[in-house]
């Protein structure tokens, strides 16, 4: 499970939207000074995302809260983000290169990743409704109560 800290800015019934600190991939790597993805994160600046998560927990908006999602889904989402747009691509480029020569391999693999992109749009909404992250605890309640 992959955790990450977040606070709850809504709730919608069974569902709570929460703010997240957007984080490095190597942001705990001993090797950030030197690493790309860290020279980029900190020139981007620190962003936050939203979320919709399960709420579990009973957590009311403004919860310091701790948010888990699953790494199998984390890693389907990653091989549906990559995998699909360069395989359509790489289908659209051949297909192209066979019927039309070169030119027609630039273009029909341009419109190959079109489409891959296309299908990951789609293809997401239903895997993003069925694998929702999940609240997993409070860290911290709504001050006042």
């Amino acid at each position: 499970m992959i955790e990450q800290p977040a606070r709850v800015v809504a709730i919608d019934g069974p569902y709570a939207w929460v703010e997240a600190e957007r984080q490095s991939a190597c942001g705990q790597c001993s090797a950030r000074a030197g690493c790309g993805t860290g020279v980029l994160a900190r020139a981007l600046g620190r962003r936050s995302v939203r979320l919709r998560t399960l709420n579990r927990v009973a957590a009311e908006v403004g919860d310091r809260v701790t948010v888990g999602i699953d790494e199998h889904v984390l890693l389907r989402g990653a091989l549906l983000m990559y995998g699909l747009p360069l395989a359509t691509m790489i289908a659209g480029a051949t297909w192209g290169l066979v019927l039309w020569g070169e030119p027609g391999s630039v273009l029909a693999g341009l419109a190959g990743l079109g489409i891959g992109f296309l299908a990951v749009r789609r293809r997401s909404r239903v895997v993003l409704d069925r694998r929702l992250p999940v609240i997993l605890s409070r860290t911290s309640p709504t001050p006042g109560v």
